[in-house]
């Protein structure tokens, strides 16, 4: 049974607090002294209700003490505050890998607040049902088989252009067809196969078929660009562009159709042999994508030493734009930003028709998300594209 801590100082806000909950049926513990909170037990399917700004001990403090904790609980965080330090406590209770889910003003809205937590102990419900990824965890052994004998298989996301709806790309996703686990998602093998050696293979695995599927898509009349993610190993190897360029060669395709995704951590291991290998990829025509724009630490630096053809946007930004002001200056000036640089800019994570017409207004060009489409299979990708109007 999921229990919802409310910790608020303001005990009429507790009680009105409380009975809203337990009128959706799920228990309900109030504290109004922090203190007294943090000697009680919480379990990860609990729902914590922390109110920021309290006496003594402030929300800030229980964040801190929860994360030496590690506690995973479900976080919400509530506060009168300006937004402004609302959301520097969210990325706190993010950077201290806390379980946060949402954050609510006050006054609250009760509603909102009701059908969220409703939500949430469904959620709670399902996963116990699920069975955990420490079950399938796949072995060293299990991946270099799934390797060498191809078991792995590639869905593609859409990319669109915003202004007209047309399909100007895709972006290659890795999945693992286990014979006897079934589908495999790249949370649980990508960091497996970078630990072991194996990230190489795997992404010289994908980039051909990649290649062999574009050539596919060519011959039955579709020409798209497809984006492939490569790791810091990939990057520091000096005959990456050789290869690409004699793989390409092989399936009859020219460079500009294949752009490479690297994330900005990515380019911090060697910085030198990073610079000379993407440098090189550049000169013989290939597209190069800084990814998840905006979470790393040198954004900028690495903007001006590589010369990216497209810079993405992280989604996190997207995703919480719509009601939240710092994400959306933040998506404003990464395009601005792009642009000035002559870069396309692509905004991921698009999962609402508002944040798509905002990043119209806003100049964004490409768009990629669930609102456009799923991953989805190649021989899907067509049927797709011949059912999909463009505006």
């Amino acid at each position: 049974m999921t229990t919802v801590h409310i910790v608020d100082d303001d005990i009429q806000t507790a009680e009105l607090l409380c009975a809203v909950i337990e009128n959706i049926d799920l228990d309900c513990q109030t504290f109004t002294e922090a203190k007294q909170f943090l000697h009680t037990s919480v379990e990860n399917n609990d729902v914590i209700l922390l109110d920021l700004n309290m006496p003594d001990v402030d929300g800030i403090e229980v964040i801190r003490t929860l994360a030496k904790n590690n506690c995973q609980a479900r976080l919400v965080l509530i506060s009168g505050h300006d937004k402004s330090v609302l959301h520097s406590a969210e990325q706190l209770a993010r950077a201290r890998s806390l379980n946060f889910v949402a954050s609510f003003t006050k006054p609250i809205e009760i509603e909102k607040l009701q059908n969220f937590l409703k939500q949430t102990s469904l959620n709670i419900s399902a996963s116990k049902t699920t069975r955990p990824d420490a079950d399938v965890m796949p072995s060293v052994e299990e991946l270099q088989h799934a390797i060498t004998c191809r078991e792995l298989l590639l869905h593609y996301q859409p990319k669109i252009d915003i202004c007209t709806g047309k399909l100007t790309g895709v972006e290659a996703l890795v999945r693992w067809q286990h014979p006897e686990r079934g589908l495999i998602y790249p949370n649980l093998f990508i960091s497996l196969a970078e630990e072991n050696n194996l990230i190489g293979e795997l992404t010289a695995l994908v980039i051909s078929m990649s290649m062999e599927q574009s050539r596919n898509w060519q011959d039955n009349g579709l020409t798209t660009q497809i984006s492939v993610n490569v790791s810091a190993d990939n990057i520091t190897s000096l005959s990456l562009p050789e290869q690409l360029t004699n793989m390409l060669s092989n399936n009859r395709l020219d460079p500009h159709m294949l752009t490479l995704e690297v994330t900005e951590s990515a380019l911090m291991s060697e910085l030198v042999t990073s610079l000379d290998i993407l440098t090189r990829l550049r000169m013989k025509g290939f597209g190069l994508s800084i990814d998840d724009f905006g979470t790393g630490y040198s954004s900028l630096s690495q903007l001006h030493r590589i010369p990216f053809t497209e810079l993405k946007i992280d989604q996190s930004f997207i995703m919480s734009m719509s009601d939240d002001i710092e994400s959306r200056a933040i998506v404003k000036t990464c395009i601005l930003l792009g642009h000035e640089l002559n870069m396309k800019v692509v905004a991921e994570g698009v999962e609402t028709g508002e944040a798509l017409r905002k990043l119209n207004t806003l100049g964004c060009d490409i768009a990629q998300g669930y609102y456009i489409s799923r991953p989805i299979p190649a021989q899907e990708l067509l049927e797709w594209t011949h059912a999909r109007k463009p505006y």
